[in-house]
C-alpha cells in the first residue's frame, strides 16, 4: 500500500517542472517526462543545468539521484473528486496512481478537464472542474 502511494505521488510529478538534484550536487531544473519506477531513473525535457545551460533531454540513472524538488505544485485530484462528490453523490471514484477520476462509470476526468464521456453529465462535470481550477488559481 505505501509503495503504490509512493509511485502514486512520484506520477503526480510527470509532466511538471522539477529540480533533481544528483549525490555529486548538481542540479538540473526541467519538465519530467519519464521515470522508471523500479530503479527511479529519470528523464528531463528542455532542462538547465546550475550554469543555466539548457538541454534538449536528461537522463539520469535513479542511483545518482539525490533529491527531487516539485517546483510546480501538484494538481490536487483528491480535493476535485470530493468536490464533483457533492454534486454525484456515490457516483465519483478516484483513481490517483494512475491521475483521473471516474464519474458515473462513463465520465473520465484528469487535470486537464473532461477527457472521455459526452452529454449533459459531462458538462455538469466539466463545469465544476472549471470553477475549482478558477478557485485553485484565485
Amino acid at each position: 500500500m505505501a509503495q503504490r502511494k509512493f509511485f502514486g505521488e512520484i506520477g503526480t510529478l510527470l509532466d511538471k517542472l522539477v529540480m533533481v538534484v544528483t549525490m555529486n550536487g548538481k542540479s538540473y531544473t526541467g519538465n519530467l517526462v519519464g521515470i522508471n519506477p523500479d530503479t527511479l531513473s529519470l528523464c528531463l525535457a528542455e532542462a538547465k543545468d546550475e550554469k543555466g545551460h539548457v538541454i534538449n533531454r536528461v537522463v539520469l540513472n535513479g542511483s545518482v539521484v539525490s533529491q527531487i524538488l516539485a517546483i510546480e505544485k501538484p494538481f490536487d485530484l483528491k480535493a476535485l473528486s470530493e468536490r464533483l462528490g457533492k454534486v454525484f453523490p456515490t457516483m465519483v471514484r478516484i483513481y490517483e496512481d494512475k491521475g483521473f477520476i471516474w464519474v458515473m462509470d462513463k465520465i473520465k476526468v484528469t487535470e486537464k478537464g473532461v477527457v472521455e464521456g459526452t452529454g449533459p453529465a459531462a458538462e455538469r462535470v466539466q463545469k465544476v472542474y472549471a470553477q475549482f481550477i478558477s478557485e485553485m488559481k484565485g
